[in-house]
């Protein structure tokens, strides 16, 4: 276990305990996309439905996080098909952000973590190739896909950082042409 993949996961973790924070401090999901949702939802499902029938390590079935020994398992399109459809998941939420301009600040947290941990599992990846003379082709180019997508709220979340606290106020994001 590399520290990039450690941090990644728990940078995944952070996000969906702000997410589950947000939804029981406002009792709303107003402002979280439910397409969004429902695709990391058919994502992790396909990904991990083999924990259902084969147990690896505490690791894996806690923390839901792929174990390599375990891809021979399962049908490889399945891991595929999640991987793929993850890089987009996020989508909807962007989109969504894009439409009304503006977001709570939580939310932002939230999507910041999230892509975070896609940042992370990018050098997770390399790391990988460097140390163990790994290589896995399709995760690394929905990585790439993945956190392009996520740069230009990157960019919003750094540069309007001083101005974010978790106080329910809310974040006005400018779409960048």
């Amino acid at each position: 276990m590399n520290i990039f993949r450690l941090t990644g996961d728990l940078s995944h973790l952070a996000a969906i305990i702000i997410l589950l924070l947000k939804i029981w401090k406002t009792r709303s999901c107003a402002g979280i996309s439910g397409k969004s949702q429902i695709l990391f939802a058919l994502v992790f499902t396909s990904r991990y439905l083999d924990l259902l029938t084969a147990f690896i390590s505490f690791y894996n079935s806690i923390m839901k996080v792929k174990n390599f020994k375990c891809e021979k398992l399962k049908p490889p399109i399945m891991w595929t098909f999640s991987i793929y459809l993850e890089s987009v998941s996020i989508l909807p939420q962007l989109f969504m952000i894009s439409k009304t301009g503006e977001a709570e600040t939580i939310t932002t947290h939230y999507l910041f973590f999230l892509g975070l941990y896609r940042a992370l599992y990018l050098i997770n990846w390399i790391w990988r190739f460097y140390f163990e003379g790994f290589f896995d082709m399709i995760a690394i180019v929905a990585g790439v896909v993945q956190t392009i997508l996520y740069c230009d709220f990157f960019y919003l979340y750094v540069t309007k950082g001083p101005q974010i606290n978790l106080s329910g106020t809310r974040l006005i994001c400018q779409v960048l042409d």
